[in-house]
């Protein structure tokens, strides 16, 4: 299914992918990638959406990552990471003007919907709108776990956790390998987004691949023992609502 909907959605193939792309119909499929109509590049370290402007269209992460980050008392804080198939700021089509940047990760890919588009996109179609405010409580399940995961956690479990979701996240939109994932991630990201220092992280993710739970360098993870990093990350999977605990059937199957 993913194949042929690369071929026929080039630019929303993999918006919620292996969770809810099940319950939208061709037709909405159809409108979605037609109002995605403009498309851009942004390099590493771009800052794609500032805090605080006025915006009037959306973009759907299409390939590469970003970054959700506020600054504060001097220094960028990350707050968030999107991967490809992420409607990335659908928040700012209700906001209009966001309280973070968004951040580019590497070199990214971007498919922009005008907040007009969406608009009459939304009101033509009752239950695409429902599947576009999905999107977006989804984002928060994922944010509420970082908050608990900070907060829970020492920093070498915290990031076996960041780990193990990233990991899972971009197995869901089919860009993971069996034993990992590349991106465009540094261990200092990381130390911020576990909040602690990259010294520390250093140590931290030393400590893990010494107990056998995987490997981080430059970007790329390798894990042989899958299970144990879940396991020590204390990650459960059901908050990315795929097929597990918190999956969806047909609940929002249109009526």
């Amino acid at each position: 299914m993913m194949a042929r909907d690369i071929s026929i959605y080039p630019r929303s193939e993999t918006f919620l992918q292996g969770r809810l792309r099940h319950a939208m119909t061709i037709t909405e499929k159809a409108q979605l990638e037609e109002i995605l109509s403009d498309q851009q590049e942004a390099a590493d370290g771009t800052v794609v959406l500032e805090a605080g402007r006025l915006y009037d269209k959306s973009m759907l992460l299409t390939s590469g990552m970003m970054l959700r980050t506020i600054e504060q008392d001097g220094r960028q804080h990350i707050v968030g990471l999107q991967v490809p198939g992420d409607f990335v700021d659908l928040h700012s089509f209700a906001l209009k003007r966001l309280d973070h940047n968004i951040v580019a990760v590497g070199n990214c890919s971007v498919a922009y919907a005008s907040h007009a588009d969406l608009k009459e996109a939304c009101e033509r179609n009752i239950h695409l709108a429902r599947i576009l405010w999905f999107a977006t409580l989804l984002d928060a399940a994922i944010h509420r776990q970082w908050i608990l995961k900070t907060k829970q956690l020492r920093a070498d479990a915290c990031a076996a956790h960041f780990l193990a979701e990233t990991w899972a996240r971009l197995e869901l939109v089919g860009m993971a390998k069996a034993d990992g994932f590349i991106s465009s991630l540094t261990q200092s990201h990381l130390a911020d987004i576990c909040g602690t220092t990259p010294v520390h992280m250093s140590r931290m993710l030393s400590s893990l691949r010494e107990a056998g739970l995987g490997e981080f360098r430059r970007g790329r993870f390798y894990c042989k023992n899958r299970q144990g990093l879940e396991a020590f990350g204390r990650f459960d999977p059901g908050y990315l609502y795929g097929d597990d605990s918190l999956g969806i059937g047909d609940e929002l199957a249109p009526e």
